[in-house]
């Protein structure tokens, strides 16, 4: 239904009619044949009648029934007002109710519950409590299903608001933000997926029209999910911060302690939000090893390490992680983290090779691009013996920033944002002339290594 604005395609008006007795209605069939050619046409209005005629008397004549009819009674909610655009709402409402009852396989309990909350949003009918819980059951009872954008959002942020209203606790905050985040992941690497395979025959001119097209869907739905996974974020805000994480750990430690998926969860936002100077996360690191020695508790080890100064130690328990791991996703997730640790120490060609690493195992790894990209982009003043060499170096961090976008169009404004600013450092046309360097080539002898083509005029 429309709440899939995930989805980008063309809807093709072919029906093919069911065997059961009421296909024999001949003016059911008729009626079905008339509104559909009004609803191709976009003519909601002249559609509605012969619709409701046949959604009363066939419901289950044909998935149109339901498709278009969501079309059509939207088309009356939106040219109506007060009691009878109220009509209108609960008819779609029931409209909702019986796509599920008729065409289940199609209809799920999550397609269904945000059909029904997001028209309840909009039309401002339904608590955040109402909603929230509505999201709730559905995510639990059909997660395979719930993939919008939008139902993922606002399945967070109504508990964010539940939760600042005193009703909902920040542990739930915390499990709610780790599923949305990582059904938003998963959705995306399957979008990632399509990208990474169909770029390079997009750039060699070999894609088919059909491919060009499958492109086209993926990179819009993976700029969908990058949104809304920065508003996730956004809505997060402070509540994640080291002041609240903590206490919130602390309290529940002994409790928890024993629950794989709790410690692991806590651990890595320990992680994430740099808490790795409280004694806490030296516990959880401890007990994620205990229950689950996998390549991450290792990386976690190497953070501990490293920051006691155990250089030697810590890229031993990193070597480690990697070798452990066989998925190449996670193998990418668990390099791009060690590449982090290390530009967090200033270690930046060590921070590139894990970098590089996470990109070979995941060339859809946008985060990776991004960070060699701030790497190049802080060495300015250590790569070049001219003012003029060292801005150079922000063409390197800008392309490989504008590269992240592409692999992975959910960071697409970021990486768009961070490509204009390096671009805005580099030498100006007026530097380029100035310097009689356009066309040429400025090598670069510090720890980023290669070189770049100067633009020409």
């Amino acid at each position: 239904m429309k709440t899939k604005i995930y989805l980008s395609a063309i809807m093709l008006f072919g029906f093919i009619v069911s065997s059961n007795a009421q296909a024999q209605n001949p003016e059911c069939m008729t009626n079905l044949s008339i509104y559909a050619e009004h609803a191709k046409v976009k003519n909601y209005e002249a559609a509605y009648t012969p619709w409701k005629m046949v959604y009363d008397n066939c419901p289950d004549i044909n998935k149109a029934n339901f498709s278009l009819g969501e079309k059509i009674l939207q088309d009356k909610i939106e040219k109506s007002s007060g009691a009878e655009k109220d009509g209108f709402i609960k008819d779609l409402m029931g409209l909702y109710d019986n796509s599920a009852k008729y065409f289940p396989k199609r209809y799920t309990p999550s397609v269904v519950a945000i059909d029904k909350a997001l028209l309840m949003y909009e039309n401002k009918m339904g608590s955040d409590e109402e909603i929230y819980s509505m999201l709730d059951a559905a995510f639990k009872q059909d997660p395979k299903n719930f993939k919008n954008p939008r139902a993922l959002y606002l399945y967070f942020s109504s508990l964010v608001d539940l939760h600042k209203g005193g009703s909902k606790d920040l542990q739930e905050v915390f499990d709610v933000y780790d599923n949305v985040t990582d059904k938003i992941e998963e959705e995306n690497q399957k979008l990632t997926g399509v990208v990474t395979q169909l770029l390079p025959k997009d750039s060699t001119g070999t894609i088919t029209s059909k491919e060009k097209r499958q492109l086209k869907v993926a990179t819009i739905n993976s700029e969908s999910y990058g949104k809304i996974a920065g508003s996730v974020d956004s809505k997060l805000g402070a509540l994640a911060d080291c002041e609240n994480l903590i206490p919130l750990y602390e309290k529940s430690f002994e409790e928890k302690k024993g629950d794989v998926t709790w410690v692991k969860r806590a651990v890595g936002r320990m992680f994430n939000k740099e808490c790795t100077d409280d004694p806490l996360f030296q516990k959880l690191f401890e007990a994620q090893l205990a229950l689950e020695p996998s390549a991450s508790a290792y990386v976690y080890g190497g953070t501990l390490k490293m920051k006691n100064g155990d250089s030697n130690g810590a890229l031993a328990d990193f070597d480690k992680a990697m070798s452990m791991e066989t998925d190449a996703i996670k193998k990418s997730d668990i390099a791009y983290k060690v590449a982090v640790i290390n530009k967090r120490k200033g270690s930046k060609s060590t921070a590139r090779k894990y970098a590089q690493q996470a990109i070979n195992s995941n060339k859809a790894n946008g985060k990776a691009y991004l960070l060699i990209a701030n790497l190049y982009a802080t060495s300015a003043n250590d790569c070049g013996s001219t003012p003029f060499e060292k801005r150079a170096i922000y063409w390197k961090a800008a392309d490989m920033a504008r590269q992240a976008g592409r692999v992975d169009p959910a960071l697409g404004s970021q990486a768009n944002q961070a490509a204009a600013s390096y671009s805005a450092k580099a030498p100006s046309k007026t530097d380029i002339f100035n310097s009689g360097m356009a066309g040429k080539t400025v090598t670069f002898s510090c720890w980023v290594g290669g070189s770049v083509k100067v633009p020409s005029l």
